[in-house]
């Protein structure tokens, strides 16, 4: 049987990003009913708001699901103490040291995971105590890695160094893209664009059409200097640029970052001044799906392509 599936006791080896704006209980709770895991994106909510979501996650699915915690955001304590009382049995932790959460969600007894984008943090993460790790090739959207590992070269580098179930993030978005990082090396895959064109994502209309819309090169991991992040080029990515051209520091970078650009873009649909992030698999995708249609696809493209190269390789 399949790490991945056993783990979590799902049925594909499939888990949804927990992608800020984008992860609410409706998305996650399609995608648990598919088959895959789903998560709840709790680095864009306040924590009565992600108990909220939870409880109407419950409410929407019996199968398992997850909360995706951002560990650089503020209030952990009340986010962790929340999972816990809710009874929310997997959580994802990202952006910060996997030691400081993980004995004490597994005490809960909480399956944990942690995202990672090298092999040296994937290392750090099994020290911790976690159950799997999502390794997250430089592909991905949003908040990324600051070594540009691709997805190609961190998955069998990371299976190289860990025994511990390993999920593949980052350029995913199909079933031949799934089939090819299992090859590499995954037990399962993590996507987030895929799903953040879906009819449940809870991104605005004007961001999932745009996500659409994307072509090769339409992204560019930016800004660096605060925190990496892949976003789509509109005039606020190009206000940066100029601004890049100066040489400027830290300060005048934030400042130009103001707040809530994510929400602004991603939430509220100005794509012109908020902040799009997507991943460059974006290019492959042409159409806005239910979650359903999105699953279903997926594994009937990885089993058709297992079975033809199986057929066809010698």
């Amino acid at each position: 049987m399949n790490k991945i599936t056993q783990l979590f006791n799902i049925k594909y080896p499939i888990v949804q990003g927990g992608m800020i704006w984008n992860s609410g209980y409706k998305l996650a709770s399609a995608v648990s009913n598919a088959g895959g895991l789903g998560l709840i994106g709790a680095g864009s909510m306040y924590p009565d708001v992600l108990r909220e979501h939870i409880r109407k996650c419950k409410a929407a699915t019996n199968k398992p699901f997850g909360v995706n915690v951002p560990m650089l955001y503020p209030n952990m304590e009340e986010i962790i103490q929340i999972i816990i009382e809710e009874g929310v049995k997997i959580v994802f932790t990202s952006a910060g040291n996997p030691k400081t959460w993980t004995d004490y969600l597994k005490r809960h007894g909480i399956t944990v995971v942690h995202v990672v984008s090298s092999s040296k943090f994937a290392l750090k993460a099994q020290e911790a105590g976690v159950d799997a790790v999502v390794a997250e090739g430089f592909e991905a959207g949003g908040h990324n890695g600051r070594e540009e590992t691709t997805t190609l070269t961190l998955i069998p580098m990371v299976r190289e160094q860990i025994t511990i179930p390993l999920i593949a993030a980052g350029g995913i978005a199909t079933g031949r893209g799934m089939l090819a990082a299992m090859v590499l090396g995954a037990d399962g895959v993590q996507m987030g664009s895929r799903f953040a064109a879906s009819i449940e994502s809870s991104a605005h209309e004007n961001f999932k059409n745009t996500i659409i819309k994307v072509k090769e090169g339409d992204t560019q991991l930016t800004l660096k200097e605060l925190a990496p992040v892949r976003l789509i080029k509109n005039k606020f990515y190009e206000d940066l640029q100029a601004l890049y051209a100066k040489c400027p520091s830290q300060e005048e970078l934030k400042t130009l970052l103001g707040r809530a650009r994510a929400k602004r873009g991603m939430f509220e649909g100005d794509l012109i001044e908020g902040e799009l992030e997507i991943g460059q698999i974006a290019g492959l995708i042409h159409e806005i799906k239910s979650v359903e249609d999105i699953i279903s696809e997926i594994i009937a493209e990885f089993e058709r392509v297992k079975s033809s190269l199986t057929a066809s390789l010698f």
